[in-house]
């Protein structure tokens, strides 16, 4: 069987928020068994905690946010997805802010951060989502759906009316039971359009984003003068994201799936419908390899030098 995982150590990190453009600090702190994903807000009087689920999420429209009353914390995409990959089950995340760093867009540096803290067993099983039959949700020619699959795959595909998105590389499918998440996920930036950056700006929006911390396109070409990391990096973000939202559900997915078009909205609307149609998955403890975080371990073994990322601030 496989164990629970939490962080050894308490670690820290300091970045800047991608709307309010300000400096954020993110401590990572280790969680007892069963204790499930808690992101608190230290920055009010009386400290405000939020346990990761579905229903936590209040806003989808830019980033997937998660709220309790009038308190939220938006951007928690990157950290969950590398959360996820990391194997991660319990832990306490204090920001003192509304938002979580961007860092460089992608999720290595929080890859970084949480193999810094030292990622450690527990004394508990980890618990698994085991879908048994298919779930789906769409959304005109939107759709995001789980299937029955002997592992984490993930079948991706997106579609942009833009010159810089090839039709080549707008589909991935990858099973993390057998690929990398840091060689072929991690370094995956998030993008954006150069009008919409100038009509959220306007409105006291994406003061923080810049072209170090994301892909920015104007109406014909990538304006990053290093242009891709990877041929298809919008759909691996794309996939990036997913993970993160997908994570939601606060344990490991066994199964397959499969998105075309889908964002943030429609894979928390997935989650929802998994809730509401218990009889199509379970719980269970499950006797196999963490192969996703063995793979993630292995690969921050061979190269630390890999994981410097300049955004990243350790204290």
């Amino acid at each position: 069987m496989i164990f629970q995982r939490t962080i050894k150590n308490k670690v820290s990190a300091v970045g800047v928020g991608l709307h309010t453009g300000q400096k954020v600090r993110i401590v990572l702190k280790p969680a007892i068994e069963n204790s499930g994903i808690i992101f608190k807000r230290t920055d009010s009087k009386l400290p405000i905690e939020i346990k990761v689920e579905p229903k936590a999420v209040k806003e989808t429209q830019l980033s997937t946010t998660i709220g309790k009353g009038e308190f939220k914390i938006s951007t928690v995409e990157h950290l969950m997805s590398a959360l996820s990959a990391s194997g991660v089950d319990n832990i306490l995340i204090e920001v003192d802010g509304s938002e979580i760093p961007i860092m460089d867009g992608s999720s290595i540096s929080f890859v970084y951060l949480i193999k810094s803290a030292v990622v450690c067993e527990q004394l508990e099983f980890k618990k698994f989502a085991v879908i048994k039959d298919t779930i789906k949700v769409e959304d005109g020619e939107k759709f995001a759906k789980f299937e029955p699959y002997q592992g984490f795959l993930v079948d991706f595909t997106i579609d942009f009316p833009h010159p810089a998105f090839k039709k080549e590389n707008s589909h991935v499918e990858i099973d993390f039971f057998k690929d990398s998440y840091v060689n072929h996920i991690s370094r995956a930036r998030t993008f954006g359009f150069m009008q919409e950056v100038e009509y959220l700006r306007s409105n006291g929006l994406a003061r923080g984003g810049s072209l170090d911390n994301a892909i920015v396109l104007d109406e014909y070409k990538i304006l990053n003068d290093e242009g891709l990391r990877y041929s298809d990096e919008f759909v691996r973000h794309k996939i990036l994201d997913a993970l993160g939202d997908l994570y939601m559900i606060g344990m490991p997915i066994i199964g397959k799936f499969e998105a075309f078009k889908s964002g943030h909205e429609l894979n928390n609307k997935l989650l929802r419908l998994m809730l509401e149609q218990k009889s199509k998955w379970a719980v269970e403890n499950l006797d196999l390899e963490d192969k996703r975080s063995a793979s993630l371990a292995s690969d921050y073994a061979k190269d630390k030098n890999d994981f410097s990322v300049k955004h990243l601030e350790i204290i």
